[in-house]
């Protein structure tokens, strides 16, 4: 049995998918699971409670940490290091190993390509917080209490991917007949992980002994293209002109004032004003995987919005 712990978000649902087809047990933990198999294990769980989440890990061989909170710095403060020492607790009691769901906000502003050697350097309050959550999970691997893995992705596009912001500013503006939009420099490239692809290698890494006590980068198209790039290319698939509205720091500061969301994503925007390369080369490598071209993700995430 396996528990993916925050399984009503996008990775734990893809994650799901992948163990079900690896004909693995599932049980889903999270406020109100939702079930995807027939088989699955619904598990309300809030993981803010100790006591929930041993039951919701307890005969476990693997638990996925996929959950994601609401994106406000103060609440990621307070409950991220709260949620993470409960699920390594929960693991440690339990001697289950534990797989990470971990973006690359703990790097902070990068020249060249991000790597899994690429120094933890945040440069944002939200990548301090995720630097701290690194540091837990590598002091319970170096202390030999804990097996783990953290596997990271690039900002992140797809099917049925709510929160993306290339699903919500290109795709689904230009499927309205809006003008894409992007932020800052349209002309710098930005990596992008496929959202099925971060799922099933989460479930890969989860099942191979000699993937654990390291980080990985989930597979992610080498080849990165610019903001415009990629508008002219959904453009082409959709067959729309590419029209592309440029928001600029001064507008979305102003923006900021009324909209939270946009206030708390400020101090995320050195990610748009340069190259945001992730490179995912050593995964590909080792499990001879080939990540979904651009082109296909693209064409499948805009087959999924027009249908809905």
């Amino acid at each position: 049995m396996q528990v993916i712990l925050g399984s009503n978000g996008v990775i734990g649902k893809e994650v799901a998918k992948e163990l079900h087809e690896m004909g693995i047990p599932v049980r889903l933990a999270s406020r109100n699971p939702k079930r995807l198999n027939e088989q699955d294990e619904l598990f309300p769980t809030d993981l803010k409670d100790l006591s929930q989440v041993k039951k919701a890990v307890k005969g476990c061989e693997v638990a996925y940490l996929t959950v994601g909170l609401e994106y406000k710095i103060r609440i990621w403060q307070k409950e991220w290091p709260m949620i993470m020492k409960n699920v390594i607790e929960s693991c440690k009691s339990e001697a289950c190993k534990l797989v990470f769901f971990d973006n690359v906000y703990c790097y902070g502003k990068v020249e060249g390509w991000m790597t899994e050697e690429t120094q933890v350097k945040p440069s944002s309050k939200k990548g301090a917080v995720r630097a701290e959550l690194d540091q837990m999970i590598k002091q319970e691997i170096k202390g030999g209490n804990l097996k783990a893995i953290i596997a990271r992705s690039a900002d992140f596009y797809g099917p049925d991917t709510p929160l993306s912001f290339f699903n919500i500013m290109v795709i689904q503006n230009l499927l309205k007949g809006k003008p894409a939009q992007w932020m800052l420099d349209p002309n710098k490239k930005h990596s992008l992980t496929y959202t099925p692809d971060a799922g099933r290698a989460c479930a890969i890494l989860g099942n191979k002994e000699e993937a654990y006590d390291k980080v990985w980068h989930l597979p992610t198209d080498k080849n990165a293209m610019s903001g415009q790039q990629y508008i002219d290319l959904c453009a082409r698939i959709m067959d729309k002109k590419p029209k592309i509205m440029v928001l600029q720091r001064w507008f979305l500061s102003m923006l900021g004032l009324f909209i939270n969301a946009i206030k708390e994503n400020q101090e995320m925007l050195y990610q748009m004003d340069s190259d945001y390369l992730f490179d995912s080369s050593k995964f590909e490598q080792e499990f001879n995987f080939k990540p979904t071209t651009y082109k296909e993700g693209m064409r499948q995430s805009i087959e999924f919005y027009e249908n809905q």
